[in-house]
């Protein structure tokens, strides 16, 4: 079909209006993508060493789906689910007194989500008027500030920065920001730099809130991968359920990748909120995950097992990226390394973090996700295909091989 459809005209504004779809511009995972195909088909005598994934590489637990397939077979489990079944919420709001210490009534201050990605998307529909804006720390996940936009809101980013241990400048937010901001988004561990999060720190987020009468929303999706200390949830502070709500999502700690399970659990208004502008979204997740998530959460141990693996894999990693010349240190959370991009290779400069990426993506079929939000940086995901530890093994030497070859400039 030759020229523009008849509506053309009719997109709204916050995806593009009349101009929606007519974009050159490439999102980096799409180039990402691009790339990798075009490697695979010029290449293929080059195994593809992909630490791009963001998503777990293993199934979930065998428990969980025995649960699932004999879930799918109740007649009881037919039907919506509408703002979610008891059962689910009692059993988080007992994962979060077993692994936390932290109470919360199961009929008020839990509910749950398809997903976290859908709770962070339609929580701003709670609050956010033409004019608010949200709070977001950038490098970091999008979606509440795009829907911050889409409501006529506007976002002002939060760089997180090394020398500030890739935490927010809260201080430096203007006042005339402060006046206008309802919502402060957070994420610890946080993706991609691999942060966490210290008591001083979610003090400091409290103090703030409180002053500034803004609340806060903490992506809690990596929790259960944290290495060092224990697991520190937000609502484990002092005055934290009565500024806020965290997300806790079943993908990552749980290996329930594509399940589309995860809670929002706070101020019980906050939480209601939430649960009215879902209900006029979705109908609920299908009974039987929400039952299969229920069993995951009484066996917290399945997250122990997930993060011994991760925490096993990315020692691994730091050790070949610093034999090549990267500054690598183990993360405190997430299955993902921040590592600083090189500046060039031999007599080639790059000019950022994404000309670095599709240099070892088209030279050494090695893919990784280029940051440029807050400085120049690579982020590299331990969540690649490995059957057994043999495996990942002839994985980093492949990649010492590969990547010690290069006159790489940092």
């Amino acid at each position: 079909m030759n020229g523009d459809p008849w509506f053309q005209g009719l997109f709204a504004d916050r995806v593009g209006g009349a101009n929606y779809g007519k974009g050159t511009e490439i999102y980096k995972f799409e180039k990402i993508k691009r790339a990798k195909r075009a490697v695979m088909s010029d290449h293929p005598e080059r195994t593809l060493l992909d630490f791009g994934i963001g998503e777990n590489d293993d199934m979930a637990d065998l428990l969980v789906r025995d649960v699932a397939k004999r879930e799918i077979d109740k007649l009881e489990n037919r039907g919506y689910a509408d703002n979610g079944i008891a059962a689910f919420k009692e059993a988080a709001a007992g994962f979060m007194k077993k692994v936390f210490g932290v109470t919360l009534n199961a009929e008020t201050e839990v509910l749950h989500a398809i997903g976290s990605k859908p709770a962070l998307a339609m929580l701003p529909a709670a609050f956010i008027n033409p004019g608010d804006v949200t709070l977001m720390t950038v490098p970091g996940y999008p979606v509440a500030g795009t829907h911050t936009k889409y409501y006529g809101g506007k976002v002002h980013e939060l760089p997180l920065r090394e020398e500030n241990g890739f935490y927010p400048d809260l201080d430096g937010i203007p006042a005339e920001v402060r006046k206008k901001a309802k919502l402060l988004v957070i994420n610890y561990p946080n993706s991609p730099t691999g942060a966490v999060a210290t008591r001083e720190f979610y003090k400091r987020v409290i103090e703030f809130a409180q002053a500034n009468q803004i609340i806060i929303i903490q992506d809690a999706a990596h929790i259960l991968l944290s290495y060092g200390d224990p697991p520190l949830s937000f609502l484990q502070m002092d005055g934290a359920k009565e500024v806020g709500v965290e997300i806790h999502s079943m993908s990552k700690g749980f290996n329930m990748i594509g399940w589309r399970m995860a809670f929002v659990a706070g101020h019980p208004k906050i939480v209601q909120a939430y649960a009215d502008v879902k209900d006029n979204s979705d109908s609920g997740q299908f009974m039987a995950i929400q039952q299969a998530a229920k069993a995951a959460l009484d066996h917290p141990e399945i997250g122990e097992r997930t993060r011994a693996k991760y925490h096993r894999r990315l020692k691994k990693l730091v050790d070949v990226l610093n034999r090549v010349g990267f500054q690598a240190k183990m993360p405190g959370g997430t299955y993902f390394l921040y590592v600083k991009a090189p500046t060039g290779c031999g007599d080639l400069s790059f000019k950022n973090a994404e000309d670095a990426s599709q240099f070892l993506i088209n030279q050494q079929s090695v893919i990784c996700v280029p940051w440029d939000n807050a400085g120049p940086y690579l982020r590299f995901s331990v969540t690649y295909l490995a059957k057994d530890e043999n495996e990942e093994d002839a994985l980093m030497t492949e990649t010492a091989n590969r990547l010690g070859k290069l006159p790489m400039r940092f």
